[in-house]
């Protein structure tokens, strides 16, 4: 069984509970399930290790090059987990492996500030970047180990220390990787920590922490912020979105397809940045449709560990019956499901790539984040129109714009009310560029150096000259 890092210990539970294989439906590994005594003692481990952590920064930049360079020394072994318990397809998951140690070295260069306010003959006033203290991280079961390494490189270059918990559904790569650091880290700069979303709720309300990093649903986040409020904990909330993508009516439709596709579909749509509305100009709205028609009956669904598969299963059971629900309700309010739209198989939450049309703006599928694949596709005559029902949305989390001429769509980047805007592309995430959302979609960002100072907080030092 996996076991936890405490106080840079491998910790057993007093109870488990199971992990089940998405692509089998198979319970076929146990993790344990964190007490409430083991909790205090993460916290205060962390709180121990603060005092030290955060003194030297030379220290904790080594650390997290080495920390990079253990992620990569057994990067198959965490790849074949996360494939395992999150379904992705193998090369997929490498990949992921392979831009969580990226991260890390990326984020061990950024630069922490030292500012300075005022400098005349009356006085030196500094601006200093300190760091909060003991951060508590909650990390999604759809990217296990880099949503783990977003939050964990710029909370421990800043000169915090974790308690980190990732969903239950995807516990093991994590859980792996805590025990790998905890060679490299000092005891109790690092824990990590399993078991249910009640847990998750007693690490936001433990008294120790000073900041919450969450990813994860809009509902869930509204909770983490309410419950950080009462005790004004610093709160960064990664949340869901509903991407929209408009393609305007002078691209090449055959160029930019298959693109469209995969930016909807890339981990069979469970990706909080993927494509989720896609508007399509009434001139080429045809032609774009017969393209993801021909895509979607291509595709290769299976097991993540089969060599030949592109799209892995859907992540859990709740999961998969909401996208089934989500199909469902929009063909009873009018939707035409023109691709996909059944269950593969008897075992594993496997569904096939959908392509609806004929929905209205306010059909479920359309206003909710179905997180799943299954895509609307919209069409529309103006731009005008088009930005105005992107953007009548809840959610603000990315979007795009297609277009034959690059100027032409970076024009309409502003009118998008969302946190990136990309070009022609979606999905393209860089360790220098912040992501965040508007709206429902979150509270800060992650990522680049604004990601790292919303690990930090001002101090003002006045030194008098006279």
């Amino acid at each position: 069984m996996s076991v936890m890092t405490i106080d840079g210990e491998p910790v057993g539970g007093d109870a488990a509970f199971g992990v089940t294989n998405p692509a089998t439906e198979e319970t076929f590994a146990e993790a344990p399930s964190c007490s409430l005594g083991q909790l205090d003692s993460a916290m205060q481990a962390a709180a121990r290790a603060f005092a030290t952590w955060r003194r030297d920064e030379t220290v904790r930049r080594t650390a997290l090059v080495r920390c990079a360079d253990v992620i990569e020394a057994h990067g198959e072994e965490l790849a074949q987990l996360i494939t395992r318990e999150q379904g992705k397809p193998l090369g997929k998951a490498r990949r992921e492996v392979g831009g969580s140690a990226v991260w890390l070295r990326y984020t061990a260069k950024l630069e922490i500030p030292c500012e300075v306010a005022q400098d005349d003959e009356q006085i030196r006033v500094e601006v200093r970047w300190r760091p909060l203290g003991v951060v508590a991280a909650i990390t999604p079961w759809n990217y296990p180990l880099i949503s783990a390494a977003w939050k964990i490189a710029p909370a421990l270059l800043a000169g915090n220390t974790m308690v980190l918990k990732p969903s239950p559904y995807t516990p093991l790569a994590t859980l792996r990787l805590g025990e790998l650091l905890s060679e490299v880290l000092p005891g109790g700069v690092l824990n990590v920590v399993s078991g249910d979303d009640a847990l998750g709720k007693e690490m936001v309300r433990h008294p120790t922490v000073r900041k919450i990093t969450f990813t994860g649903s809009v509902a869930s986040g509204k909770h983490v912020g309410a419950s950080a409020a009462a005790d004004l904990k610093r709160t960064t909330l990664e949340l869901g979105g509903n991407d929209a993508a408009i393609v305007l009516d002078d691209v090449d439709v055959k160029s930019v397809a298959a693109k469209l596709f995969w930016n909807a579909f890339e981990n069979s749509g469970q990706v909080c940045i993927a494509i989720k509305r896609l508007f399509a100009h009434e001139r080429i709205y045809d032609a774009l449709l017969a393209e993801l028609i021909d895509l979607a009956a291509r595709v290769r669904l299976g097991d993540g560990l089969s060599t030949d598969t592109e799209l892995g299963p859907l992540n859990n059971r709740p999961q998969f019956e909401r996208v089934r629900e989500l199909c469902e309700d929009a063909r009873r309010v009018g939707g035409q499901v023109v691709a996909g739209g059944k269950r593969v198989g008897a075992r594993g939450y496997f569904f096939q790539p959908t392509i609806v049309t004929e929905l209205a703006d306010d059909a479920r599928l359309v206003a909710e984040e179905q997180f799943g694949p299954i895509l609307p596709l919209l069409r529309f005559g103006s731009t005008e129109e088009a930005l105005q029902r992107a953007n009548a949305s809840q959610f603000g989390l990315g979007g795009s714009i297609w277009s034959g001429d690059r100027k032409r769509a970076a024009a309409f980047a502003a009118e998008l009310d969302c946190g990136t805007v990309w070009i022609n592309q979606h999905l393209t995430v860089l360790p220098a560029a912040p992501i965040g959302g508007h709206k429902w979609s979150g509270i800060g960002v992650e990522n680049g150096r604004w990601g790292l100072l919303s690990f930090m907080e001002i101090q003002t030092v006045e030194i008098p000259k006279v």
